[in-house]
């Protein structure tokens, strides 16, 4: 009976060690997936893009800063997009930034412009909708300026305006300024004053059928100049100069237009421009190389990948003449699966551009992937080849 109890005590106390060692390993386990202690930030995690792949912070969480843009700024690489949350494409905390010395590994640093509480009345009330951030520093005022696409909440898409916020430090907090829409009681300096009329004439004839026939005739913008031009899909770009400028989709989607900022960067300066119109162009981005304006859009069609589209010109004014494809193997018809979000520039290194793009899975917004590839020129116009794996 004796040996029978011991030998029942020692099966527990074996059982138990067992356990406590299961335990352990799932702790330990699990902290390696989910990885919540800081990694040391000097340790090289990864070497090499892999576009569409899961692309993990330092802290191995995916990364989620989607419909974003990059700054360089004393030394290091600052990413800003759109903190995303399953279910849902309305934003539920905010825009987050990560910061990179090697653009391959990236520190997480957190939201940089929240959301207002619910029923604050705020412009960016949790539930509306932010997207395409992009920041950009001003080096008059010493202020970083962050500007976006908004939707007010519960509203659709019908407010389409943009959005601007500011902060004295990189990593933030910023603080909102305001929303509005474009270039209010103005009209483009690509419109004639004969163009102007009939734009006038086109939107006040009510049986006037044919959306790209009144787009080009200017009906849209004839109809929001008290209001102010609508602005969705956007991309900020500061030319050589300093001079910078806000490019977006406008017209219902329609045209895209240009439009120069203050010298603070904070406000439009009444100078722009529509450019291709009637082609239905968003997700602008945008580079320079050699005196010649290089830019890539897509088409419309919501969350579904499309062709890639590029256009040129010489002067950030115009003209603008479209160009095929520049998009190369896999997918190269869907843009590799993406859609275009902005183009960034290398630093330190010669004609070094890397064209960034998003893999929308609307179904699931967290596991948006990222296509980042390097642009390469042939005769001249740039090419994007798609790579399953390279390096700088």
């Amino acid at each position: 009976m004796r040996k029978h109890i011991l030998m029942k005590r020692l099966f527990i106390i074996l059982f138990g060690f067992i356990l406590l060692i299961n335990c352990k390993f799932s702790y330990s386990h699990n902290n390696v997936i989910n990885n919540s202690p800081e990694t040391n930030s000097n340790e090289v995690l990864i070497k090499n893009f892999h576009p569409g792949e899961i692309w993990t912070d330092m802290n191995g969480k995916h990364i989620n800063a989607h419909g974003g843009g990059v700054i360089f700024y004393e030394g290091k690489y600052y990413w800003i997009g759109e903190h995303k949350d399953s279910g849902t494409s309305n934003a539920l905390a905010g825009i987050r930034m990560y910061s990179s010395e090697d653009l391959y590994n990236w520190k997480d640093e957190g939201i940089v412009l929240a959301v207002d509480p619910e029923n604050s009345g705020s412009d960016i009330e949790k539930g509306c909708i932010m997207e395409r951030p992009k920041v950009v520093y001003n080096k008059k005022t010493g202020k970083f300026v962050i500007w976006f696409h908004l939707e007010l909440k519960n509203k659709g898409y019908k407010a389409a305006r943009y959005a601007v916020a500011t902060s004295d430090k990189i990593t933030g907090p910023y603080r909102m300024e305001y929303s509005a829409r474009s270039c209010k009681d103005i009209w483009p300096l690509n419109m004639s004053l004969k163009e102007r009329s009939e734009a006038i004439k086109s939107f006040q004839d009510k049986e006037e059928s044919g959306k790209e026939n009144s787009v080009l005739k200017g009906k849209f913008v004839a109809r929001d100049l008290k209001e102010g031009q609508m602005s969705r899909d956007m991309t900020i770009f500061v030319d050589d100069d300093g001079k910078a400028y806000h490019i977006f989709s406008s017209e219902e989607n329609a045209t895209l237009h240009i439009a120069e900022l203050s010298d603070d960067y904070l406000y439009h300066s009444g100078k722009w421009i529509r450019i291709l119109p009637g082609r239905s162009n968003e997700a602008p981005a945008i580079m320079k190389k050699d005196g010649k304006y290089w830019l890539i859009t897509s088409g419309c069609t919501g969350w579904a990948p499309n062709k890639a589209r590029l256009a040129v010109s010489e002067s950030i004014w115009g003209p603008w003449k479209e160009l095929p494809n520049p998009c190369r193997g896999l997918n190269a018809e869907k843009t590799f699966n993406g859609q275009s979000t902005y183009i960034l520039k290398v630093e330190g290194k010669k004609d070094s551009w890397i064209f960034m793009a998003d893999i929308w899975k609307p179904e699931n917004q967290l596991d948006s992937r990222y296509i980042w590839l390097p642009i390469e020129f042939e005769n001249n116009v740039p090419v994007i080849n798609w790579n399953d794996e390279w390096g700088l």
